[in-house]
């Protein structure tokens, strides 16, 4: 029988005590839709301060619709965007990027799920040539899907090249807390000041029951209001999202859950590496553990400890953390791996 809590996703999470506090508390009295409210003005306002003056910032009510409006908005059909193989962009958003923007998805195979300039050098070909897509946006996953990190350093290289191109950089922030927290800077130093020119910034893997936001920097938003209703990301009681964002921002409770979740993954690694049939496979350096187990194994664990397999020719399988594991989850699960273990022995 499964536990309550298992390792699968900090999608499986539930609401923080917090989050659900503000949303009841704006759930009194009539205010007006579509964000002309006072909580959703508030939280803007609370942005702004994070993340300059300059930004503006739209509410949605998922990661795949806040990356489809990021890239709608600063391309055009005929281009192109070039991120990892392994991006959500790429795999596990069913073709909305390509369907709804006309954009070409230029992947490119990395070890680690970070991209690079040398990297990125290699697809940037054929610009001007009216039968090639013409490459117009990075995207990049900060924590990636593999859970690893770029360095503010890394961000800005990247940026720099772009920028010297003509294109822009898109960050896909569904884990940027974890990112932000992991080392230690702010949301701005690793965002506007180090290049990023559109930011999808998730909540739901930190807490939040729904929605995410989309951050421009110094960008012409103009057509952003239509694009987010045409791709029916408008929320009319729009102060039940804003709401959550700004219980999320106050006193630093994304860093407070997203610090937790980090440190869930590091205690579960730790205990991890003085197994010697498991193989970690990438630096623990967020709320993910990927690691390669004894495929007799796989099944027995997720019918206690439910979680995903990542690729399963190399029995290989993702452990994410929540704000919600405990330390208990993290030693019970370890225990019934060396029991797993103990019966192949």
């Amino acid at each position: 029988m499964s536990r309550l809590r298992g390792f699968a996703s900090d999608n499986n999470s539930g609401v923080h005590p917090d989050i659900l506090q503000a949303i009841e508390k704006v759930n009194s009295g009539h205010s007006v839709g579509y964000g002309d409210d006072e909580v959703t003005r508030r939280t803007i306002v609370k942005f702004k301060d994070i993340f300059g003056q300059e930004t503006e910032v739209f509410f949605v009510y998922n990661g795949t619709g806040a990356n489809v409006i990021a890239i709608q908005a600063l391309a055009s059909p005929y281009h192109a965007v070039i991120c990892p193989e392994t991006a959500h962009v790429n795999v596990d958003e069913c073709g909305a990027p390509e369907k709804h923007s006309g954009c070409k998805l230029l992947s490119i195979k990395t070890d680690t799920g970070k991209l690079t300039v040398e990297g990125i050098k290699s697809y940037m070909h054929g610009i001007g040539f009216e039968h090639h897509s013409q490459p117009k946006i990075v995207s990049i996953t900060q924590a990636t899907e593999l859970g690893t990190l770029y360095t503010i350093e890394e961000i800005k290289e990247i940026s720099g090249y772009v920028h010297q191109n003509n294109m822009y950089l898109h960050m896909d922030g569904a884990r940027i807390s974890n990112a932000a927290a992991s080392l230690g800077c702010t949301f701005k130093e690793m965002t506007v000041d180090a290049g990023v020119d559109v930011l999808s910034l998730g909540g739901t893997k930190n807490g939040l029951m729904f929605g995410e936001a989309v951050l421009f920097f110094n960008q012409n938003t103009g057509a952003v209001k239509y694009i987010r209703k045409q791709t029916a990301q408008l929320h009319s009681k729009m102060r039940y999202t804003a709401a959550q964002f700004e219980a999320l921002l106050e006193n630093d409770l994304w860093y407070k859950n997203a610090s937790h979740a980090n440190k869930m993954a590091s205690k579960l690694a730790s205990k991890l590496r003085d197994i010697p049939q498991i193989k970690i496979t990438q630096k623990v350096q967020s709320n993910g553990v990927f690691a390669i187990v004894p495929d007799e194994i796989i099944e027995p664990l997720q019918q206690e400890f439910f979680f995903y397999v990542w690729d399963a020719e190399r029995s290989e399988v993702r452990w994410m953390t929540s704000f919600d594991t405990q330390e208990e989850d993290i030693d019970d699960f370890v225990d019934l791996i060396k029991e797993k273990l103990a019966v192949l022995a």
